[in-house]
């Protein structure tokens, strides 16, 4: 398996791939954005697409937002879908593109199910967000 990140101008050639993957992770957004305007973001490089690719096919994609902390730059995952992505050797390639990229640190929003798998990675429950639109 090879990931790797996809250029913004390789958004438009991979696009049907892209838009069946993380269309499966956008009814977990709650309405924070929609495919279109993940696109948006992907082709303009307001956002980052790794994918995982095996035998030439995309089987995973996950974008990622960046946010400048006061002490980490944080790789956010807004979006995941697909297979293959909580894997070992896949997850440590992700982790040196972010670091191409700069980050310090790994986050995501994310629901108890996939929390447990993350888990398998090392990651930590951080905290719970709560919300209510006003």
């Amino acid at each position: 398996m090879n990931v790797r990140k996809i250029l913004p101008a390789e958004i438009y050639e991979y696009w049907d791939d892209i838009a069946s993957l993380l269309g499966q992770a956008i009814p977990y957004a709650n309405g924070d954005y929609s495919l279109e305007q993940v696109k948006l973001y992907l082709t303009t490089g307001a956002w980052l697409l790794v994918a995982v690719f095996e035998e030439n096919k995309m089987i995973c994609a996950t974008s990622i937002s960046f946010i400048n902390m006061p002490n980490d730059r944080i790789a956010f995952i807004t979006l995941i879908g697909g297979k293959k992505a909580i894997e070992k050797s896949n997850f440590e390639q992700l982790k040196s593109i972010l670091k191409e990229h700069k980050a310090t640190k790994i986050q995501g929003g994310t629901r108890p199910s996939v929390v447990r798998l993350m888990k398998r990675l090392d990651f930590q429950e951080r905290y719970i967000l709560v919300e209510k639109k006003i």
